[in-house]
């Protein structure tokens, strides 16, 4: 009998969500699948996954005509689309949620790009959401910038499970930890349940492809083989290693007098989850963001060639906490030879942020140039 490598991810305590949603998959039952006979415990999506999934489909083609004859705007129309595949996958994955006991079976979707920096902004679209959606397995997601911190501890005060996206540094992920804290110390003390799901999504493959580039240009550089190959073995290390130190401080928070309070009320853990996963270096192992990050109280969302990849070929076992002094040495390696770890991270959510906001701008446009085209003359 095949070992589904997915399953056994999950005997470690570890979830495997999918970064991928279309009405395709929704229709033809393909998610279904993937939830029933592969092991997928949730869905995350984002603005460029919609792009992927609306922009030149005629499936969403009788929904888009049924906004045009009332009359929505093309905001209207995207919402109504978005919503639409969200609820229908938070239904095929409801059966996860509750056998999960809240857990897992949730289905993230990200409040407007644009909203980034906009505290206020983000809160009323959070809200706005979260009631048009109507499903319990709902989770809000909203960026890990100064402007989302705030805006994540309001939200998850008000009882609405939040997925706190593009992480890149410890320091941010800290900021993520306490608000989710407050958020929940907050509701106790106003005599509210705290069993609140959250997530804090750890980005990874792009720190390595950011961080190789500047080793690769200090290669060039070398003026001898010994400094070559040292700065060779530092490449696609750093991600990783940024992950297996995070997931140490999530384990020192969860000791803190503060969570062990809010435990007893019933609070889950807010887990890391590791996002980007796929892996860009063609000369690196396709599962690396896989095999070297299960560990008990995480999420890893991959996208569908990922999935299929580990499905394959994951080699899984408990490594998160193994060779942590390696990684600290990484770490401080890599800082020593004069890369900017936290600058470079910075520079990523940044970019981040316009990652989302391109693909988001483009769907508008095809939208828009869509329903000219269905528009009756």
């Amino acid at each position: 009998m095949t070992t589904n490598h997915l399953t056994e991810i999950h005997k470690y305590g570890q979830s495997v969500w999918m970064d991928n949603l279309s009405r395709d998959a929704i229709q033809s039952g393909q998610l279904a699948d993937m939830v029933k006979t592969k092991g997928i415990r949730g869905i995350t999506s984002n603005p460029a996954i919609f792009e992927n999934a609306i922009a030149g489909n005629a499936i969403y083609d009788p929904a888009i005509a049924k906004g045009i004859k009332a009359r929505k705007s093309v905001q209207e129309i995207y919402e109504s689309l978005v919503f639409e595949d969200i609820q229908n996958a938070a239904d095929i994955l409801r059966e996860v949620f509750d056998a999960s006991a809240g857990k897992d079976g949730y289905v993230s979707i990200e409040v407007s790009p644009y909203l980034a920096n906009d505290t206020e902004g983000t809160i009323d679209e959070a809200m706005r959401f979260w009631t048009a959606l109507d499903r319990p397995n709902i989770m809000i997601k909203i960026p890990g910038t100064d402007a989302g911190f705030s805006a994540v501890e309001q939200v998850i005060r008000a009882g609405i499970p939040v997925n706190i996206t593009l992480l890149f540094s410890i320091a941010d992920y800290e900021k993520t930890a306490w608000a989710y804290i407050r958020a929940l110390e907050t509701r106790a003390a106003q005599g509210e349940h705290v069993k609140i799901a959250s997530v804090a999504s750890f980005f990874l493959s792009r720190i390595d492809r950011k961080i190789d580039d500047r080793l690769d240009a200090r290669i060039k550089g070398a003026i001898s083989d010994a400094e070559r190959k040292n700065l060779e073995s530092f490449k696609g290390k750093v991600a990783i290693t940024n992950a297996k130190l995070a997931y140490q401080r999530f384990k020192e928070i969860l000791t803190s007098d503060r969570w062990q309070a809010l435990k007893a009320k019933g609070a889950m853990e807010q887990r890391l989850l590791w996002a980007s996963t796929s892996t860009i270096n063609p000369t690196y192992s396709d599962v690396m963001y896989v095999d070297n990050l299960v560990g008990t109280n995480t999420v890893n969302t991959m996208p569908p060639e990922t999935i299929f990849a580990c499905l394959d070929h994951c080699d899984v076992d408990d490594r998160i906490e193994i060779d942590l002094d390696v990684a600290k040495q990484v770490i401080a390696n890599v800082t020593a030879i004069g890369i900017d770890i936290e600058q470079i991270m910075f520079e990523l959510q940044i970019e981040g942020v316009d990652k989302f906001v391109k693909p988001f701008a483009s769907l508008m446009n095809s939208l828009a140039s869509k329903i000219r085209q269905l528009t009756p003359a």
